[in-house]
């Protein structure tokens, strides 16, 4: 028996002018494409025979050359404090990524998005780089990852944060075009302001982004003052030492007019020390930017220690006096392994060790 693939265009990861070119060349008014995103994205709907508003002829034109990819949670844990919720989400060929909702005290809530399965770049502390890469996500899996986050809460999430599992400017197209969709009246109208993008340092691709015209937070994970050591931390230092990373965040901020935040984690006994922190603080004098100093959050099988937490806000006073805008960040999901650094790549949907609380180590304050 002959078997009948589906259509390969996926309509979730499309934007309003392609939606609108779609809707013309089925010989329907460019329109029609707006009342397609606000089901997609508005509703969140994966079926086109909840798109009432479109006849059924249409629907049938559209069934035949394209589909609505569909991502899946399969298991969610809460953090004891309720702070965050991590999602197993499985995607489509059976491959799983990480996501987070993240909620605060003032009613915020963000969602935290994978844009690759794995991660190719290798950190020395982080947990999805254990596991190696399998392949980028789309647009539509990036944006599915929302949708299940948002359908979960049953609220309004105001923030988004591309700190799941990969490297989002590995991935960029993709990457680019969900946080188009996200801002977009027509999308989740996610304010562009209100979406930050990470990055561990992938030169042409910052400075691609900054031509791109997007009012978003570059989140450059830094780790290290020296390229002696951040090489030892950051495996694509070889390729992109500080020198040339800090000349491509001088000019993303001199096309953007956006300050920089650099992520800096804390690692026991390994850049957490009075000499880093001065060197971290002649780096980066004069550039328009502000330190997320991250202290060093559990991961089993790697070979570093979370410094002590006066150690850490003496790192962060030492940068303050010097006259660099810093703050320590207070993790949420550490309970869970669902914050920074914590997120695996799961090579199979039953590995339950991967969905077990580990005791918290104590978590910075201010």
């Amino acid at each position: 028996m002959m078997t009948v693939e589906a259509p390969t265009l996926d309509l979730r990861g499309l934007l309003l002018p392609d939606l609108e070119a779609l809707a013309e060349r089925l010989g329907e008014p460019r329109y029609r494409g707006r009342q397609i995103a606000r089901w997609l994205y508005g509703h969140g709907t994966e079926s086109f025979d909840a798109m009432t508003d479109l006849s059924q002829a249409f629907r049938d034109r559209l069934r035949a050359v394209a589909h609505i990819g569909r991502v899946e949670v399969r298991r969610s844990q809460e953090a004891p404090d309720g702070s965050a919720t991590k999602h197993l989400v499985a995607l489509p060929d059976g491959q799983t990524v990480e996501c987070v909702c993240m909620r605060f005290a003032d009613h915020r809530r963000s969602a935290c998005l994978s844009t690759q399965v794995g991660c190719a770049m290798g950190c020395a502390f982080c947990a999805t780089a254990l596991g190696g890469f399998s392949r980028n996500l789309s647009a539509g899996e990036i944006v599915g990852q929302f949708l299940c986050i948002r359908a979960r809460e049953k609220a309004r999430l105001t923030n988004v944060v591309f700190m799941g599992m990969g490297e989002p400017l590995a991935n960029y197209e993709p990457t680019v075009r969900s946080v188009r969709i996200l801002a977009a009246p027509y999308g989740m109208g996610i304010g562009m302001r209100h979406i930050t993008v990470s990055t561990v340092g992938l030169v042409p691709q910052i400075r691609r982004l900054a031509r791109e015209g997007l009012q978003i937070t570059l989140a450059v994970s830094l780790h290290a003052p020296t390229d002696d050591l951040r090489e030892r931390l950051v495996p694509l230092n070889q390729r992109y030492p500080i020198a040339e990373l800090m000349s491509a965040c001088r000019d993303y901020v001199r096309e953007t007019g956006r300050r920089l935040t650099f992520e800096y984690v804390a690692i026991d006994g390994v850049n957490d020390g009075r000499e880093e922190a001065r060197a971290l603080a002649r780096l980066l004098r004069g550039l328009r930017c502000h330190v997320n100093v991250i202290p060093l959050n559990p991961v089993a099988g790697i070979p570093f220690r979370r410094p002590p937490i006066p150690r850490v806000r003496a790192f962060a006073a030492f940068l303050r006096t010097a006259g660099v805008p810093v703050t320590v960040r207070i993790e949420r999901g550490v309970e869970i392994q669902a914050a920074c650094g914590q997120l695996r790549l799961a090579s199979g949907l039953g590995r339950p060790s991967r969905w077990t609380p580990v005791p918290a180590s104590p978590q910075p304050v201010g």
